[in-house]
């Protein structure tokens, strides 16, 4: 154990040598390496972050949700299942809701929602536009998750009287009510009153520039339909369902949804499904395989500069290796072995690889300070690793030909040389 921490010590003193012997030499070689580690990890930086940052902007909704509705997120092709057949489909009914809501075994909460965008709430003559109103019943904040801040959820009956009170953003109540207390007060979308039961707590910006409840009203469904319209045509409804935590890839759930629609819809057993059954992960599938490609990409792209990086310093292990020939003689003459002269380079390169990543990690991590909006870059362990990984591989591919050229030398002819 003690040789080998010699050996390295040894191998950190002779890189530091080599590469404050030729200072400039040595630092135009290391720049490939520095460039290429630069461009990879800031690449798998950046994507890493947008990625999570995308998720999170959608976590309200969650992984474990499925919506029943008209049409599938994602259409099949016009040869197996032509577009308008989609249009001739049912639109969900509050009666399917009720039948689901009264027989399904296999969610933790069900709930009829519709939106509308667009939407201007007004408090006396103050008043707010482009807001979003969901008509909700109640169970939706057992699907869905979202935090109030004063106040109080729906009671159930206000839900099914379609009584006339509201959620509201925190946006909404800051615009309206400039900090005061909005409890109890009465605002009005398309001129019918609703009285302020709670005040959503505030969220702020996600990815996209916009929040998810702070901009938003909620009321309930019932309701939403005396002042929209809701059917064929105009708003369609979704049904929204959440998993059981035992139920893993929903597909239980999946299941006892298409049995109890098909019969409450009296389709047939050889009849199609007129209705889709949509799934919150499968934005997390498109965004696992888009940036994919994006690391990939950049992966390729530094992986080029590290190409050139490791040529640079295989050509300062040469140049070291010349100029250490006599030492390499006398080396091997009192007794020292191929191997231990093969690591000794070997640590060497590898060494000046990673002090060449490790400055390519250092420019990353600068960059990581940059205020970037709502978007903030962060990097993590895994890719620092990665970033080593990366710069010892390179080291071990650019010195093991001088390396092994030194080990090989004959001990006579090396103390000789000059």
């Amino acid at each position: 154990m003690l040789r080998f921490l010699l050996q390295i010590w040894e191998s950190l003193r002779f890189a530091m040598q080599a590469l404050s012997s030729n200072l400039l030499r040595t630092l135009l070689s290391l720049l490939g390496v520095t460039v290429g580690i630069f461009a990879i990890i800031l690449v798998l930086t950046v994507v890493d972050s947008l990625e999570r940052n995308i998720r999170e902007s959608f976590n309200f909704i969650g992984s474990d949700v499925m919506f029943l509705q008209k049409r599938p997120f994602i259409f099949a092709d016009p040869r197996d299942y032509p577009f308008w057949k989609y249009e001739m489909r049912p639109v969900n009914s509050y009666q399917d809701y009720r039948f689901l809501e009264e027989n399904i075994k296999n969610a933790a909460g069900v709930a009829m929602v519709s939106g509308r965008g667009g939407t201007t709430v007004k408090y006396g003559s103050s008043s707010i536009s482009d807001i979003s109103t969901n008509g909700v019943t109640f169970g939706y904040n057992r699907v869905v998750s979202f935090e109030i801040a004063e106040g109080r959820y729906f009671q159930q009956q206000e839900v099914e009287n379609a009584r006339s009170v509201i959620l509201i953003g925190h946006d909404v109540a800051e615009r309206l009510f400039n900090f005061e207390n909005a409890l109890g007060k009465t605002v009005k979308i398309k001129g019918r009153p609703f009285t302020v039961i709670g005040v959503l707590k505030r969220e702020g910006n996600n990815i996209f520039g916009e929040s998810s409840f702070d901009r938003r009203v909620i009321i309930p469904f019932l309701a939403f339909t005396k002042i929209f319209r809701v059917g064929k045509g105009s708003l369609e409804p979704s049904i929204a369902f959440k998993g059981l935590p035992n139920d893993k890839g929903l597909f239980e759930l999946e299941g006892e949804i298409k049995g109890l629609i098909r019969a409450k819809r009296g389709l047939k057993p050889n009849e199609d499904d007129n209705f889709a059954l949509n799934r919150t992960e499968i934005f997390a599938n498109l965004l696992t395989s888009l940036f994919g490609g994006i690391r990939i990409a950049g992966i390729v792209i530094g992986g080029f500069s590290i190409l050139v990086g490791g040529f640079g310093i295989a050509n300062i292990m040469f140049v070291s290796v010349r100029e250490r020939t006599n030492l390499i003689g006398i080396q091997k003459s009192l007794g020292a072995k191929n191997y231990f002269i093969l690591s000794q380079f070997l640590f060497e390169a590898v060494f000046l690889s990673l002090i060449g990543g490790l400055a390519g990690l250092g420019l990353v991590y600068l960059i990581t300070f940059v205020p970037l909006g709502s978007l903030v870059l962060v990097l993590t362990s895994f890719n620092i690793m990665v970033a080593l990984g990366i710069s010892s591989a390179i080291g071990i591919l650019a010195g093991i030909i001088p390396a092994l050229i030194a080990s090989w030398m004959n001990p006579v002819e090396a103390i000789r040389s000059k």
